[in-house]
């Protein structure tokens, strides 16, 4: 009878440099093109996020915002969404105690444009303010449909943005575990894990359970996000890896769910939990999401 193959041996993975995560610390919330961009709003409707708004992110005790400055779309030309909006919102957040992280969807289909707008959000003032932090949104496929290059394009992409941004602190934001290896394995196979583990600095998964049906028994927040934390970092090789789930999408959450989320943060030791997305979630929620570590 033969003998069994060995068991696989992965390589160690180093852990990146200690770096200043504090940004990422606490309750957080999110705001896309979608909610402040008048460009992006229908039938010439005012966006439903303001400067404004930042006074009522604050009033809820949110302690950072992650807020899309930068998107590839006919409807930015620009390098980034609307700048002359993203200021007031900068300077009220800080005003008001509220810290801001950029985040950025790329597409890999150009690197240099991908790089470009990054370098865009590194580099934007605004009354001698910047964005307190970057956050590369992980999950688009259509561009690049053959995984092996997209995971090639997305490590040199990565490794781009570490060398130009220096000491500060990354935040990735990837597709969840369970997703892309139960779910649906089709969606990024081989998803280059420990090629980024040394990259990032904070990693903060999409657990968006509402996306999950009862029957597969990941529509229960707590088990979604806690299982992706769990096999994020053993897939990272790094079990201290530092997280930051992010739940939701809120429209299709109760209080039950928030409790649930805030439990697995807690139980996973997150730096931090942040539901998808500011509009959508309810102003008497934050009671209970008040709640995660941090």
């Amino acid at each position: 009878m033969p003998l069994p193959p060995p068991p696989v041996t992965l390589p160690p993975v180093s852990p990146p440099p200690v770096r200043d995560i504090a940004v990422y610390r606490g309750l957080g919330t999110w705001v896309d093109a979608y909610d402040f961009s008048p460009e992006f709003q229908t039938n010439g409707a005012p966006p439903p996020i303001t400067p404004e708004s930042m006074d009522d992110l604050a009033a809820a005790g949110v302690r950072t915002l992650y807020l899309q400055a930068a998107k590839d779309d006919t409807r930015s030309p620009g390098d980034l969404v609307n700048p002359e909006i993203l200021g007031p919102m900068l300077n009220r957040a800080h005003a008001r105690g509220v810290r801001v992280v950029a985040w950025y969807l790329p597409k890999f289909y150009d690197l240099d444009s991908d790089m470009r707008r990054l370098m865009a959000v590194r580099d934007f003032r605004s009354g001698g303010q910047g964005f307190d932090g970057i956050g590369l949104d992980i999950e688009w496929t259509k561009d690049v449909p053959d995984s092996t290059e997209r995971n090639l394009r997305l490590i040199e992409l990565s490794h781009r943005l570490r060398a130009a941004v220096g000491p500060a602190a990354l935040a990735a934001i990837p597709l969840p575990p369970v997703l892309i290896e139960t779910i649906n394995p089709k969606y990024w196979p081989g998803f280059p894990w420990r090629e980024l583990a040394p990259i990032y600095d904070v990693w903060m998964p999409m657990t968006y359970w509402t996306f999950r049906s009862q029957s597969s028994g990941y529509r229960d927040a707590y088990r979604y996000t806690e299982e992706n934390v769990r096999r994020l970092r053993a897939n990272l090789g790094l079990p201290d890896a530092v997280v930051h789930p992010v739940g939701g999408t809120d429209n299709k959450s109760n209080d039950d769910d928030y409790r649930g989320f805030v439990r697995a943060c807690a139980v996973t030791s997150a730096l931090g939990g942040s539901i998808y997305d500011w509009r959508t979630t309810p102003t008497g929620s934050f009671a209970i999401l008040r709640g995660v570590p941090g």
